[in-house]
């Protein structure tokens, strides 16, 4: 006979058997039960306690992209899970799998708009242009195990993305006997044999191909069988926003990333392929520079996109050739696709390497002196120093704004073949992603997590430094201070120059603040003290902050602000 137990032990019994072994959230009396669970099961699962909802909603989603299994938050009613939204939807344009867990009011207060009441279902509603891939609300006890199973299944399938899970506080407070369901896995669809042989004859038609990567549900084998697919083939391979790891940076095959501030040269490749393998990615407005680089709804290349989800296949994009496939199930049929023993683009796919590296090649920026053309903080000898010496398996966060521009140009990330996921960055843009994705892949992994931010995005969630000191976390934060929200300046000068409203910003002492947290901190004002504060950032037991002033003119890697805003006037 099964023991009888509390619901709210129940849940954590279950997330257990899923495997999961870190949580994160704010706690909230309305699921106390479950936080009793926690305590229960405290040897086998860690409840991480964060400051702010959006932040523990961030590490969840972080946490899900370095596993390739749901990350778990849990958040109380109302204004818990209004905070968590950011995050959740963070992980929807990620297509990142993750569980969000909200305590609720009773059922018998339920629709009366009781204190902190929302509607779930409507507010997270699941579709395309929603929050979640589902919304679930558990009334019966018994049934705990069923709905976290479907959870983590919908979570990780097909196109993976975040589930709500909706947990009214006297069912969690119920007893039962039920006992958790067995641990779930992805089910992929499989490559069509006969869209294989479609896709084979399409290439051997082309001149000038190209790969785009990314997008959710890759894992380091899925990479390698993608690596060798290029290889057997000499593709070149770019990666879409923000899946800059998904192929390694070092490969001689690299053409760059697409996305925001696209190189040029590669922005131009696009255009002249007569053939795109798009396989992963969403193919989103910052992937494809606002629908242009690929015309939508028809693009005038050809078109094969290969992605997990049915229901995203021809829906923005028609393609010449669709393939429903998870990534690895993709990739392991690419690998073993025969190649003819020449092929006509190898010059093509040489080039776009070149491309690439030409573009690591920093300019001077107009307007500033000869003696700093990029600044008194040179940021591409910083992100070459961060090259030089951080691991080959650190993570690399970031949030949203212009700072980020400096290592998603320079930095040369390390792929998921070589065994690690090593970018964590929002491909929603949302400000404050950066500092809880870093504590969170550090408290995971026990890994170096370094994160770059802004003045403005530190602010948003700066205050989980608190919980990296509190759960033994720790991560070196760059964070460079321009005064301002560099991106809606830089955007207000082109629109509207030399009419500055809303984007100033008076900032704290932020190696005080970091301080106070429990953190190292130190500010570096010349290119020659970065070295030295990064070897002791390594080096330290806790985690360290090292503030860079920044020239409000560095706004960019490609340009100055004033020379965006000559041009503006220039334009009348």
């Amino acid at each position: 006979m099964s023991t009888s137990q509390p619901a709210g032990h129940l849940i954590v019994e279950c997330l257990v058997e899923q495997g999961v072994e870190l949580a994160f959230g704010v706690p909230g009396e309305s699921f106390l039960a479950v936080l009793d669970g926690f305590h229960a099961y405290g040897e086998r699962i860690r409840f991480v306690v964060n400051r702010q909802e959006g932040g523990a909603a961030f590490m969840a989603e972080a946490h899900g992209k370095l596993t390739g299994r749901p990350g778990v938050c849990f958040v109380t009613r109302g204004p818990g899970a209004t905070n968590a939204s950011i995050g959740v939807h963070n992980a929807f344009q990620d297509s990142t799998p993750m569980v969000l867990f909200v305590g609720d009011v009773g059922s018998d207060f339920r629709d009366r708009e009781a204190f902190q009441e929302v509607d779930y279902g409507s507010f997270f509603g699941p579709s395309t242009k929603g929050f979640a891939k589902r919304v679930e609300r558990i009334d019966d006890a018994n049934r705990i195990p069923e709905y976290i199973a479907r959870a983590f299944a919908t979570a990780m399938n097909g196109r993976p993305g975040p589930v709500v899970v909706v947990l009214p506080e006297d069912m969690l407070r119920a007893t039962t006997t039920a006992r958790p369901l067995r641990r779930v896995e992805a089910v992929e669809p499989w490559s069509d044999p006969g869209a294989l042989r479609t896709l084979r004859e399409l290439l051997l038609k082309s001149q000038r191909p190209l790969v785009i990567a990314g997008g959710g549900g890759w894992t380091p084998q899925a990479a390698q069988a993608l690596q060798r697919f290029a290889e057997n083939w000499k593709l070149p391979v770019a990666n879409a926003f923000r899946f800059q790891d998904t192929f390694d940076n070092h490969h001689p095959l690299y053409a760059g990333d697409v996305g925001i501030a696209i190189n040029p040269k590669l922005a131009e490749r696009v255009r002249q392929s007569d053939l795109i393998l798009a396989i992963g990615p969403r193919l989103g407005e910052m992937t494809t520079s606002g629908y242009t680089l690929l015309e939508a709804p028809r693009p005038k290349q050809a078109l094969v996109h290969i992605h997990a989800s049915a229901e995203e296949l021809n829906r923005v994009y028609q393609a010449d050739l669709a393939i429903n496939a998870g990534m690895s199930s993709a990739a392991r049929s690419l690998e073993v696709l025969s190649a003819p023993t020449e092929l006509p683009w190898e010059a093509w796919s040489a080039a776009a390497h070149a491309d690439y590296l030409a573009n690591l090649e920093p300019q001077a920026l107009a307007g500033l002196p000869p003696e700093s053309p990029r600044g008194a903080v040179d940021m591409v000898e910083v992100v070459g120093l961060l090259q030089k010496h951080l691991p080959a398996d650190a993570a690399i966060t970031n949030g949203a704004g212009n700072f980020a521009s400096w290592v998603h140009r320079y930095f040369r990330y390390h792929g998921l073949a070589k065994g690690h996921k090593t970018q964590l960055a929002p491909t929603s843009g949302a400000m404050g992603y950066g500092v809880p994705a870093g504590i969170a892949a550090n408290i995971a992994t026990g890994r170096i997590a370094f994160t770059i931010a802004g003045d403005g995005d530190f602010l948003m969630n700066g205050q989980e430094l608190a919980t990296a000191s509190q759960h033994g976390g720790k991560s070196i934060i760059v964070l460079l201070n321009n005064g301002m929200f560099g991106t809606i300046r830089m955007h207000q000068e082109r629109e509207y120059p030399t009419k500055v409203s809303g984007t100033a910003l008076r900032n704290p002492d932020f190696c005080a603040l970091a301080q106070a947290y429990g953190y190292a901190a130190e500010r570096v004002t010349e290119t020659a003290q970065f070295e030295a504060a990064l070897l002791r950032a390594l080096a330290a037991e806790t985690g360290t902050l090292i503030e860079i002033p920044l020239d409000p003119e560095v706004i960019t890697t490609r340009g100055t602000l004033s020379t965006i805003t000559k041009a503006a006037q220039a334009r009348g």
